[in-house]
This record gives structure tokens, sequence and C-alpha cells, in this order.
């Protein structure tokens, strides 16, 4: 246990609610295009006998054709019993895969083992999921990713994630925040102080620590307006432009752009049917070589990125190479790699280039951090605790009460929250 001290306090008091990645059972419900989606689901639903429909189904101790379970928050989903089921395929959302990824999941309760109903019921256009990494992950990795989307908290490397919304309740109210934190800043700081701006300030103050993730907070004023600027652009950057867009700080909410002289672009034309070698990096040319397509510039920060222990971009390309074809769902895939995927790898490479050019900016404020803390100028865990703001409630750590919406359960019935 990490004694309370004046040490910086972790994240998991500051943001106490957590949940835990999504648990599919499966690999084919999720997939970089919706197409295949839908294809995989009208293999299902056409399947001649139960024995076939189950052997597709891929089915679990948690999911089977006959598990009775309510529909995802927010999703009009059919509730009877798979082996029953004939209609189309529920509409294939997106959603953030790992780090920096996203890929489309089709929302169906009775595909997914663990899908984690609290984190569907607030994820609305005002939420902002903070991926918090494994505390032994790899230490030169940041500590958090953020996301618009709902993500599945899958960690590369195998390691698990936990996923902090920055809100409780949907429409952005109740802040997933230590009740008074927000107002301890304020008064200290001589400032109004937000969720956002807080959510901001994590974002660049951060630090991976053995016991978790700790986050200095400040006493001065131009610290703490350095830290939500850098940290706005930070999680503005993760969640590709849809939280924190401000023109005027030079923060589009469009898509995600470099510099002409640095922006990629496909100088030969990709394959067709994407090899089962990876892509291969030329650090001279700076170009991204995929079989006889050719893809520059790309930088080598941007190549050399990585989520728990795995470079980036090569595990993005792992997951659009074809599966064997074994007669599986999941080798259901997209006969010809598609304009849309193109676009998807020129943005990841995009964003991967802006982010490693904001890491120096990063790693400069917390050094700044670290010298104020030196010097004292940074409150500590125990300052919080006497304030009243540590320890937090028991349950602030559990997801609220929602009951404003209807969700059916197992065959129409409807669930009571």
């Amino acid at each position: 246990m990490r004694a309370v001290s004046d040490d910086a306090p972790l994240l998991q008091d500051l943001m106490p609610w957590s949940v835990r990645p999504l648990r599919l059972g499966r690999r084919w419900p999720m997939a970089p295009e919706p197409a295949c989606l839908k294809a995989r689901w009208a293999r299902l639903t056409a399947a001649d006998d139960d024995a076939e429909r189950a052997a597709l189904l891929h089915p679990t101790r948690a999911r089977g054709p006959y598990t009775a379970v309510a529909q995802l928050p927010g999703h009009r989903t059919p509730t009877t019993a798979l082996a029953r089921e004939q209609g189309p395929c529920p509409e294939p959302v997106r959603v953030r895969h790992g780090a920096y990824d996203q890929q489309w999941l089709i929302p169906d309760h009775r595909l997914i083992d663990a899908a984690r109903p609290e984190l569907w019921r607030v994820a609305d256009d005002t939420q902002v999921f903070a991926i918090e990494r494994a505390p032994q992950a790899e230490p030169d990795e940041p500590a958090l990713a953020f996301s618009a989307l709902l993500p599945d908290g899958h960690s590369q490397g195998g390691k698990p994630s936990l996923i902090r919304p920055l809100f409780r309740q949907p429409g952005g109210r109740e802040p997933n925040l230590a009740p008074g934190l927000t107002d301890w800043l304020a008064a200290r700081l001589g400032l109004t102080v937000t969720a956002y701006e807080v959510l901001a300030w994590i974002a660049a103050a951060a630090r991976p620590d053995p016991a978790g993730t700790t986050v200095p907070l400040p006493k001065d004023v131009d610290i703490w307006r350095a830290g939500v600027d850098l940290g706005a652009r930070s999680v503005w950057l993760h969640t590709r432009g849809a939280r924190f867009a401000d023109p005027a700080a030079g923060r589009d909410s469009a898509r995600l752009r470099l510099p002409g002289g640095s922006r990629p672009y496909v100088r030969a034309p990709l394959p067709a049917v994407p090899p089962p070698e990876g892509p291969e990096f030329d650090p001279d040319e700076q170009c991204l070589r995929i079989g006889t397509g050719q893809v520059s510039p790309v930088s080598s920060a941007a190549w050399d990125v990585t989520a728990g222990g795995v470079r980036v971009l090569e595990d993005w390309y792992g997951q659009r190479v074809p599966a064997p074809a074994d007669g599986s769902l999941e080798a259901l895939c997209p006969p010809t790699w598609t304009r849309a995927v193109t676009s998807e790898l020129l943005e990841l490479i995009s964003l991967l280039t802006l982010l490693a050019a904001l890491r120096p900016d990063l790693d400069a404020f917390g050094e700044r951090l670290s010298a104020a803390a030196a010097s004292g100028a940074t409150p500590g865990a125990t300052d919080l605790c006497a304030a009243g703001i540590l320890p937090v409630p028991v349950a602030r750590r559990r997801p609220a009460s929602v009951l404003e919406h209807h969700e059916e359960g197992p065959d129409g019935q409807f669930a009571l929250l």
C-alpha cells in the first residue's frame, strides 16, 4: 500500500470511479469496417441448424445461443435468444480499440461476455474517457490515453487498462472527481475551475508510478494555466478533434492535419490485398512500405510510438490483415484494402506524428512540476486529506444510479435500474 504522504495524489483518488475493460469473449463482433460485421451477422443468422449457429457464435460460459440478456443502454437491439434471431444486423458503432485504434462493434449484448453497461449509459457527446494503463506497463509510455468514443480498454501487450469516465451521469452531469476537488482548486488558484479543466490538467501532469498514476496539483496560477492549455491540446489530439476543440487556440474540430510538407501521402499504390508480412519502415527516406506500396513522409518518431510495448503502426496493420479462411466468422473480411482503410492509416500517422511532437512539451512540463514539488510548491495528498477531500466516499467508486432510460430485458421484459 502506498502511504498517504506529501507525495502527489493518485489518479484513482482524483477520478475514483473506474471500469474494467470490455471482454468480448469472441473476436468476430469487432472489425475495422462495418460491412464485414454485417456479412458475419448474415452468415450467423442464415445458419441451417442450431449446431452450426452455435459453432459460428463461439459460445462461452457467459454467452451462448440461448443466453438471456438485456439490451445495451442506448441501443434498441432484440433481446430474444440468438438461436431464434432472424432480423438484420444491429447498426455497428465506432469504438476506441486500445490506445490509438478505432474499430466497429456490433452493439448487441448477446454477443459480448462483459459489455460494461455502466459505460454505455454515460457514453455521449459530452463524455471523455481516460484510459489508464497498468502500473507495470512500459515506463516510457504515457500513463493515459483519452477517447471521445466508448473504449474497449484493450491493451496491447496483454496488460489490462482501466477506463475512467469524466462524468458519472449522461449529459456531462456529476463529474467523476473527488467531491470538493474543483472548489478546493478554485479557492487556491482564485479562478473558476471546471471538470474539463481538471481533466486537461491531469492529461498534462499525470505520470506513471509503481503504485498507479500520480497527478501533482498546482499552487501557482501560471503553472495551472500552462498545464490546462497543454493538456487540452493532448486530449484534443487523442480524441481526434472531438473534444477540446478551440480554433482560436489552433485546435480545430475538423480532421487532424499536418502542415503540407510533413503530411503523409500514398506515393505508390498500396496492394489490393494486404500481405501478411508487416509494414517496413525506412528511416532514411521516411517511408512506410506495405508490399509494393509506399506512404511518406512518415517520421521516425511516429513509427516508434508504442502502446504496451507494441509498435502502434504494426499492431494497427496486423488488425487489418485477413484471417485464415477457416470457416469462422472472423475470417469474413473485406476482400480488398479499401480507400477508407487507407484514409485511416494516413490519419493515424498524422495523429502519432502530432502526439510525438507534443511529447517534448509534456516532458518539459513534467520537469517544471518536479522542480515545483522539490521547492514545496505543489500540495500533496495530506493537504487533500486535511481539506476533507480524501479519502473519497466509497459510493464514488461505484457507478451512479441512472434511471432516465428504459432498457429492455430478456425476451422483451423491461429492466428496472
